[in-house]
């Protein structure tokens, strides 16, 4: 048994508490209140016989916050949200800036309808509807042979 292994646990000790309150340092703002933080929202993909549906769990947005881009066979969903909150009390004058922003990226399989895509966002929930193109049906012509 060498040093060097016991010495590693001992050092990460400190380490260890530092990481266990810091989820707690980054939940919260120094005034007290419970900061906004930038993730990446849950995605949902259903696909549907004539469409797939795609849903974003992202609360506490509005529909203006979002651009939805078609770009040959890839769909981008992103967002950019800033907010300047100022504090002024009479001694001194506080200002925060929240920046937040996300993007998600799809491949189009390629019988979806691009150009009918639709977009809602209610309750926190951004949901795409990508409808299927209509298949081509084979046309089979049956015709007869004659036999000489």
């Amino acid at each position: 048994m060498t040093t060097k292994a016991l010495s590693r646990p001992v050092t990460s000790i400190p380490a260890l508490f530092e990481d266990f309150f810091k989820p707690l340092d980054t939940w919260l703002d120094y005034t007290g209140t419970v900061s906004k933080m930038t993730t990446i929202p849950a995605v949902n993909i259903v696909e549907l016989p004539k469409e797939f549906k795609v849903s974003l769990a992202v609360p506490g947005m509005k529909k203006e916050d979002f651009t939805i881009d078609v770009e040959d066979d890839m769909i981008t969903i992103s967002s950019q949200n800033e907010e300047n909150k100022e504090v002024k009390d009479e001694k001194y004058t506080r200002k925060e800036y929240n920046y937040s922003s996300f993007s998600r990226s799809f491949t189009l399989p390629e019988n979806v309808k691009q150009d009918a895509i639709e977009a809602v966002y209610t309750d926190g929930v951004l949901q795409l509807v990508l409808p299927k193109k209509a298949e081509a049906k084979a046309t089979v012509a049956t015709r007869k042979i004659p036999i000489k």
